[in-house]
């Protein structure tokens, strides 16, 4: 299947998916593994372990989250895409393994395409541009009169290349008709550290929970985001839309996902447990402490949100012929 026709039956294994042997009223008659592809304590693992206790109190039985990292998540959203699809493992994937890494790799031990059922979206966050206060802007229409006079010069720091903050800074140049120049960190601990010392002055940076603090401090300042509307955590930063670029809109994102040939019945008996536990204070409240937006879509909208999303980004790789190292 050629990418270009990607998810073009994105939904079809849950129709034809056999039901044999499979009672789902039983289910779940055991714990169910959520598989996070990324390490303890990030934003990523708390919306997993979000998701996890919501959906284990929807359906009265635990959900246990299992940390897989590595490869950029590619790992974990392997083992998902691998395992029995009988409801017991399911996972919680992202932007970067779902619609980015494949065109980023010649070769990925999965295909989007084929291997996975949707459940849900589960939740966005914004990339947020950030300076050290001592950049010779306040704004981004000033970030962008700078980089024009300085074609090359403004280096950005991002979490590696092909990471959604760095493709979210290539559409900017792209959309604005800047120059920046990558520097590309291994996340976003080593990132804050750096910008806090004025080594490196700016970032597009996907975690604004990481980066929150700093902002409220003064020690940081927050340009613009990302997102379509304006972050709940930061009211009084325009979005890049706002900024001069109708229609720019990026947000990393989150999603739940089961194995391909998983039950139509089950994957939607999945969907309307995360639906019911996202109502809940609690989750809502996890969700505001790292700054992100808890969302629910049934699953076919979920398919159809991940052929966009591979559309948009595969062509914007193709077309600046970003490799990962």
């Amino acid at each position: 299947m050629q990418r270009r026709d990607f998810i073009a039956s994105v939904g079809a294994g849950l129709a034809l998916a056999p039901t044999a042997g499979w009672s789902q009223d039983a289910y779940p008659a055991r714990p169910v593994k959520l598989i996070v592809p990324f390490p303890p304590g990030g934003p990523t693992d708390i919306m997993g372990r979000t998701a996890a206790k919501a959906m284990g109190d929807a359906l009265g039985q635990s959900f246990v989250v299992e940390n897989k990292a590595g490869a950029g998540g590619n790992i974990g959203t392997d083992a998902v895409a691998k395992a029995a699809p009988d409801g017991y493992t399911i996972g919680l994937s992202a932007i970067s393994s779902l619609a980015i890494a494949p065109y980023l790799y010649d070769k990925l031990p999965f295909q989007v395409e084929k291997d996975f059922a949707p459940i849900s979206l589960v939740g966005t966050t914004p990339c947020v541009i950030v300076v050290h206060p001592s950049a010779p802007f306040a704004d981004l229409k000033g970030l962008v009169a700078y980089a024009k006079a300085n074609p090359g010069k403004l280096g950005y720091a991002t979490s590696g290349i092909g990471t959604s903050n760095h493709l979210a800074a290539e559409l900017l140049q792209s959309v604005a008709g800047i120059e920046l120049t990558n520097i590309p960190y291994k996340g976003s601990s080593q990132i804050v550290p750096d910008l806090l010392s004025g080594t490196v002055i700016m970032s597009m940076e996907s975690s604004l929970a990481t980066t929150l603090p700093h902002i409220r401090a003064g020690k940081l300042k927050a340009l613009a985001v990302t997102s379509p509307t304006r972050a709940a955590a930061l009211p009084d930063v325009p979005t890049v839309a706002e900024s001069g670029y109708p229609g720019f809109a990026v947000e990393t994102w989150f999603g739940l996902v089961a194995p391909a040939a998983t039950p139509a019945a089950l994957v939607q008996k999945l969907h309307d447990a995360w639906a019911k536990g996202a109502k809940t204070a609690e989750a809502q409240a996890a969700f505001d402490n790292i700054s992100g937006n808890l969302r629910v879509t049934t699953p076919q909208e979920f398919g159809a949100f991940i052929k966009a999303e591979n559309n948009r980004w595969g062509a914007l790789i193709r077309k600046l012929d970003i490799k990962a190292n």
